[in-house]
């Protein structure tokens, strides 16, 4: 009867502190989402469709060895060139149009620190550093790269691209949870920090940026600053004023976001958080809505931009292959926003509705054909789209993705990349590495946990655990949250 009494009490006095734990994990789970980050798990869509393990990661590999170390006249896109005092240097080109872009060489790093692939990591960012960086404060592109320069270096272009910026912060934040921080350039954590904070609040500069444009050279009086819109909280297409200020869908990426707002400067954390919200209400309005096709360039509003140096802006094009795959690693990673998961099942019907193995890659929005390649890499981001598409056909672009062969000739540099990256994210290989001090999601704590119950009876069968758990830190993180452990059966 002590007994039945004591356990009663027991449960009695718990009760109330579990309603109140279970309370902060609600606003916890809205704060972490429904993804991988707060459960620890990644789809294997491949697995899903019946491909084994040993088969998924030769595929993974043999993608990298072949765009990594392959052929050098026809499978490569990475190239070693030389060393300085930093190390090995190494350029991603583009081999269509012979030249190196900050696109392809931040995508290079973020495929190297998910194989794990720290030399070629490495090389590429010591080439980035040593070639593209700006660093006078006098320069309008100061704290940023340059997007566009020859493969000895010679840069064809001051201006900024800020996909290049996001993906190279993203690299590097992995790269320093991954691999640890070491000095100077591969101090990964700081070089991250210190990007971030110019995205975010690099004050404007006026001056000139040289460029060169089909064969044409130039030299533009700009004034610019940081890559993000104060007001709106998105990314611009560009910081500088040769041109209004717009934004590119294809370069809105909420789900690294999320994590900047975790692990980059606290000043700035509220800002990631509401940049990722605004990227989500932003696809909606940018994508058609029938076709769920997005244009490469588009007003904060979500309306088209037309202009007279980039008319065909306003269909789907080749920048706009990756906004797909952008809001479906979103979902992915976070699942916050449904509204992603019809995106995603709306363009998929699309595409198939133009014939799985011979849709174009160029449409208007509307869906009208501008151009019928069947081009690899929409092929690649396609298949990221299943990541949140519901409909049973997004197994068809699954299924497509496993069968279209890695790109080679003159097309694999953009094709190609894309294509490893879909490797990596339908396979469940494209993951965030997290901070060693970041409390990782790991087996779901149940009520008897949280009430300290052990095979019936308070206590654990003796042991006097605390009623909400033997770490605190599973229920109340101290900063945002980085555990939903609690109330899951």
């Amino acid at each position: 009867m002590k007994t039945n009494c004591l356990a009663g009490l027991m449960a009695a006095f718990a009760l109330p502190l579990v309603l109140t734990a279970c309370r902060s994990i609600d606003s916890r789970t809205a704060v972490n989402g429904s993804g991988a980050f707060a459960t620890g798990h990644y789809r294997n869509l491949f697995a899903e469709d019946g491909h084994s393990p040993r088969e998924i990661q030769d595929r993974i590999n043999s993608a990298f060895e072949q765009l990594f170390h392959g052929d050098p006249a026809t499978q490569t896109v990475f190239y070693y060139a030389g060393a300085n005092s930093n190390g090995p240097l190494a350029y991603v080109t583009d081999i269509k149009h012979h030249d190196v872009r900050t696109e392809g060489l931040s995508y290079g790093m973020m495929i190297a620190v998910q194989m794990n692939k720290k030399a070629e990591f490495d090389a590429i960012w010591n080439w980035s550093k040593t070639y593209l960086y700006h660093d006078s404060p006098t320069d309008p592109s100061d704290g940023f790269f340059s997007w566009q320069a020859k493969t000895n270096g010679e840069v064809m272009s001051q201006f900024v691209a800020p996909d290049g910026e996001s993906y190279y912060v993203m690299a590097l934040y992995f790269a320093a949870n991954r691999w640890g921080s070491s000095t100077g350039i591969y101090d990964y954590k700081a070089e991250a920090d210190r990007l971030l904070i110019n995205m975010r609040h690099r004050a404007p500069i006026t001056g000139q940026l040289f460029s060169s444009w089909r064969g044409a050279n130039r030299v533009s009086a700009v004034t610019a600053g940081p890559l993000f819109d104060a007001r709106h909280k998105m990314v611009l297409f560009s910081p500088s004023t040769e041109r209004g200020a717009f934004t590119d869908p294809s370069y809105h990426l909420p789900a690294f976001y999320e994590l900047w707002a975790r692990w980059g400067p606290a000043a700035d954390r509220n800002f990631w958080m509401a940049a990722a919200a605004a990227s989500r209400d932003f696809f909606p309005r940018a994508a058609n809505p029938t076709t769920g096709l997005t244009p490469d360039y588009a007003n904060f509003d979500g309306t088209v931009v037309s202009n007279r140096w980039n008319k065909g802006a306003v269909n789907f094009r080749f920048d706009a292959f990756r906004t797909a795959g952008n809001w479906s690693v979103d979902w992915s990673w976070w699942g916050k926003d449904v509204r992603e998961r019809e995106l995603s099942d709306r363009l998929q019907a699309f595409f198939e509705s133009q014939g799985m193995d011979v849709y174009g890659c160029q449409f208007t929005l509307d869906g009208k054909p501008l151009d019928d390649r069947h081009a690899q890499g929409l092929v690649a981001v396609n298949a990221d789209a299943s990541l949140a598409a519901t409909n049973p056909r997004s197994k068809k672009f699954v299924e497509a993705l496993w069968h279209t062969p890695t790109p080679d000739g003159i097309e694999r540099y953009y094709e190609g990349l894309l294509y490893l990256m879909a490797l990596l994210h339908c396979s469940g290989e494209f993951r965030i590495w997290a901070p060693k001090w970041q409390n990782t999601p790991g087996p779901t704590t149940t009520m008897k946990l949280i009430l300290g119950i052990k095979n019936g009876r308070p206590g654990g069968g003796g042991r006097n655990r605390a009623l909400l758990g033997a770490n605190d830190s599973d229920i109340i993180p101290d900063s945002i949250g980085y555990s939903t452990r609690l109330c899951h059966y």
